[in-house]
């Protein structure tokens, strides 16, 4: 089993940055695949961005390609999502998953491990 806390998260002015940090304790964190999720006021969770156990395959909802990054570090058992260009409709709370399927997944029935959120908040 694996817990995860995400942390980075505030509030931001349009066109501003801000990088989402999501760390995991308890087993292997280099054997998942780690997803970021974001669920809107009065919308359901959605997929964001994954990124494979190597890093060696990472994947975007298109509303985010170009200006999101998902990047990790085994050593520090640590997920991270850099979030450039921000816009009032990443408004969201932010959350990191933890799936141990042999792919990398935008389906939230693929994680089972989720943390409690971050919120992100984009004004202007």
């Amino acid at each position: 089993q694996v817990q995860l806390v995400e942390s980075g998260g505030g509030l931001v002015q349009t066109g501003g940055s801000l990088r989402l940090s999501c760390a995991a304790s308890g087993r292997a964190f280099s054997r998942y695949n780690m997803g970021w999720f974001r669920q809107a006021p009065g919308k359901e969770r959605a997929f964001v961005a994954a990124v494979s156990w190597s890093a060696a395959m990472t994947d975007y909802a298109d509303s985010v390609k170009g200006r999101f990054t998902i990047s990790r570090d085994n050593a520090r058992s640590t997920v991270y999502l850099q979030m450039n260009s921000l816009k009032p409709e990443d408004t969201a709370v932010y959350y990191c998953a933890a799936s141990d399927g042999p792919i990398i997944y935008y389906q939230q029935n693929r994680y089972g491990y989720w943390g409690p959120g971050t919120q992100v908040t984009v004004q202007g």
